[in-house]
């Protein structure tokens, strides 16, 4: 992928892990170069993500410019701010425990100019300041700025290895994800143990977004649970379904168990009445209708754990 004039890509700043829609002008860069642009802060190093779709476009209010691809003093420079950035954070938790505010400083940055030194701290309510500035300023003879920021934005800062194995979605792909609701838990049978459902930020985990869609329209083709199913002229009442496996797990009313596959599963029509009720059987399971698949022999249920 190569660029042209006015082409727009996008930019993750390699500090923030923020994205960024910019302008490439005649610069001519190529998916993970690295380029010196003006970012929301101000002048600093990112690396280019890609082009960006129609979608995405729209989700970017401001656009940005590349000033110039990194050469080997920018890089080498990053590096060396980096390491300096690390101690002005240190000092900067020092400053603040003298000060005894109520904030958590996560890190801090040069800018590639060395024009401004930002400051990015965590904490549950709104802090004055004021006087930590002064401070701060007193110290490092440079702009100063600090910036409060969530435990979403902290964990896409920081880093880290999601429960995958993979590296943080937030952190690795996009800092545009989906918003997540416990809802899209439910619909994946997911544990709603808030250590498992949850991420390092303590927030829902992002990548329960990535397959709602399919969840979603899989569902359609399975009953709720607690409906009736008639099995072999026997009513049993649905416990739980598997999605991954295309299975249906059921109970009857005598203590047994059955678990089928969803193919084997037909909703039955109206009932005579006219008007349905509440309770009655809505499915009918046909196992002939899967000769592929054998559902299990029910059985007596002695204990359930």
């Amino acid at each position: 992928m190569t660029g042209a004039r006015n082409v727009e890509l996008l930019i993750r700043n390699d500090h923030t892990r923020e994205s960024d829609l910019c302008e490439t002008g005649d610069i001519e860069v190529s998916r993970g170069v690295s380029v010196v642009y003006e970012s929301r802060y101000g002048l600093d190093v990112g690396t280019v993500i890609g082009p960006v779709s129609d979608k995405q476009r729209k989700t970017y209010k401001d656009r940005r410019n590349v000033i110039r691809v990194a050469n080997d003093r920018d890089r080498a420079d990053y590096e060396k701010h980096k390491g300096m950035a690390d101690d002005a954070a240190r000092v900067c938790a020092e400053r603040v425990e003298f000060h005894e505010l109520d904030m958590r400083v996560v890190s801090a940055h040069y800018l590639a100019d060395r024009s401004k030194l930002l400051f990015f701290f965590v904490s549950d309510h709104r802090v004055d300041f004021r006087n930590l500035v002064r401070d701060l300023v007193g110290r490092f003879h440079i702009r100063v700025e600090l910036r409060q920021i969530g435990v979403r934005d902290e964990t896409r800062m920081l880093g880290g290895i999601g429960i995958c194995g993979r590296r943080l979605c937030c952190n690795g792909v996009s800092d545009r994800l989906a918003p997540v609701s416990i809802r899209m838990a439910k619909d994946q049978n997911y544990s709603l143990n808030s250590m498992k459902v949850s991420g390092p930020c303590g927030r829902l985990l992002c990548c329960l977004a990535y397959e709602h869609g399919f969840y979603q329209e899989e569902r359609k083709k399975y009953p709720r649970e607690g409906s009736l199913v008639e099995l072999e002229s026997e009513t049993y009442r649905v416990n739980e379904i598997n999605i991954l496996c295309g299975q249906v797990r059921m109970f009857s009313q005598d203590g047994r168990y059955a678990s089928i596959p969803v193919c084997a599963l037909r909703r039955r029509g109206g009932s005579s009445g006219g008007r349905k009720k509440r309770r009655d059987v809505e499915w009918v399971a046909e196992p002939a209708a899967c000769p592929d698949e054998e559902p299990t022999v029910p059985q007596t249920v002695v204990d359930i754990e």
